[in-house]
């Protein structure tokens, strides 16, 4: 008997996806290489690292699109687990300290973010109960409760180290799979006042995000200080123009942004590539949220819908985020570009959550549109 032939995965999810990448390695490297020599002797330090782990993410992209997503569903509680431990480990002595932030855990000569396995574990999870609720009896305002919690529990975690933006876009998340769950645009609207009251609080809790919170509005007020980096993000921007200055020609980089292969890529991007390289980008990231949202629509049952909805939803928050920071139209919050900007096992859960899309694409009809 003649062995059933493999179904394809979206061709341009896929294409696209590795075309940010490769844009992304190549403006690590443009925009690290003065600060790497400077800092670490050698010019190549980031794109050496940023090269080992988008091969990496490349392998695990191959490997999630083979095998079946229903595995997650089976998997989920004990991903849960492990990241709930990760995250514990991470703020207690174990976890590693740069620059006032403990996000870290070392191991073997390489460091990963427990919080970003974090972002995609609460996307299987709360995809599972979506799923579990909808199966009983199709009323998923039971399912608010328990995905919450879950995402509340990863949030208060990673706020503790400190990261506000990524337990925020966590929490954006779930409340947008609710929403395409069938959560009533009301009950939404309530919790996001929830989430506005916490901000508050947390904000009476550690005064220096308040600073944060307003110095985009008047960067310029505090140049030196709460307001220096956007303000050189703007510099960067604005002296790019519509065509840039050619790769590598940078001036920001050259100290005046910190760590601009970071969370500022953007701006360098913008500065190298101008407007143009700019617009290039964000119709990338557009039309991969395109395709990915075509594929949850067309999804074979709930649970897949979920899970490429909650991987569309981070990917296209982060990168609303990390762009209106860079062009000062947010508060200052550190969030990395999707694919783009160096974050090591960032990059490789990115592609490995993009395998998991492709691995649904198989169940889905395609066509050319």
């Amino acid at each position: 008997m003649a062995k059933k032939k493999e179904k394809a995965f979206d061709p341009y999810i896929f294409y696209t996806t590795l075309t940010l990448v490769v844009i992304g390695v190549i403006m690590v490297f443009s925009s690290s290489f003065v600060q790497a020599k400077f800092k670490m002797q050698d010019p190549y330090f980031f794109l050496r690292r940023n090269m080992i782990w988008a091969v990496l993410g490349f392998f695990a992209m191959i490997f999630t699109s083979k095998v079946d997503y229903k595995r997650l569903e089976k998997l989920g509680n004990t991903l849960g687990l492990v990241t709930l431990i990760l995250l514990i480990i991470v703020i207690t002595p174990l976890g590693i300290n740069i620059n006032g932030a403990q996000r870290w855990i070392g191991v073997g000569g390489l460091t990963i973010m427990p919080s970003e396995v974090a972002k995609f574990t609460s996307i299987i999870l709360v995809s599972k109960i979506i799923k579990n609720k909808q199966d009983k009896n199709g009323n998923i305002v039971g399912a608010a409760i328990p995905c919450l919690l879950i995402s509340g529990t990863f949030f208060g975690l990673i706020v503790k180290q400190p990261d506000l933006s990524t337990g925020g876009s966590i929490i954006m998340t779930t409340l947008v799979m609710l929403f395409v769950a069938g959560l009533s645009m009301k009950v939404v609207f309530a919790m996001l006042g929830a989430g506005v009251g916490l901000l508050g609080v947390l904000i009476a809790i550690a005064p220096y995000r308040l600073k944060r919170l307003v110095s985009f509005i008047d960067p310029f007020k505090d140049p030196t200080g709460a307001g220096y980096q956007v303000i050189q993000s703007l510099y960067a921007l604005g002296s790019g123009g519509l065509f840039g200055l050619g790769l590598g020609r940078s001036r920001q980089k050259f100290f005046y942004i910190p760590e601009p292969q970071n969370d500022f890529i953007f701006a360098i991007i913008g500065e190298e590539m101008g407007y143009i390289g700019c617009i290039f980008v964000l119709l990338l990231f557009l039309f991969l949220i395109y395709r990915c949202i075509r594929i949850a629509i067309n999804a074979p049952d709930v649970y897949s819908a979920m899970l490429v909805t909650g991987i569309t939803a981070q990917i296209g928050i982060q990168v609303m985020i990390n762009v209106a920071v860079a062009t000062s139209s947010m508060p200052v919050t550190g969030i990395p570009l999707p694919f783009i900007s160096y974050g090591g096992n960032s990059l490789a859960i990115f592609m490995a959550a993009i395998g998991v899309v492709l691995n649904v694409s198989r169940h889905v009809k395609l066509d050319g549109s």
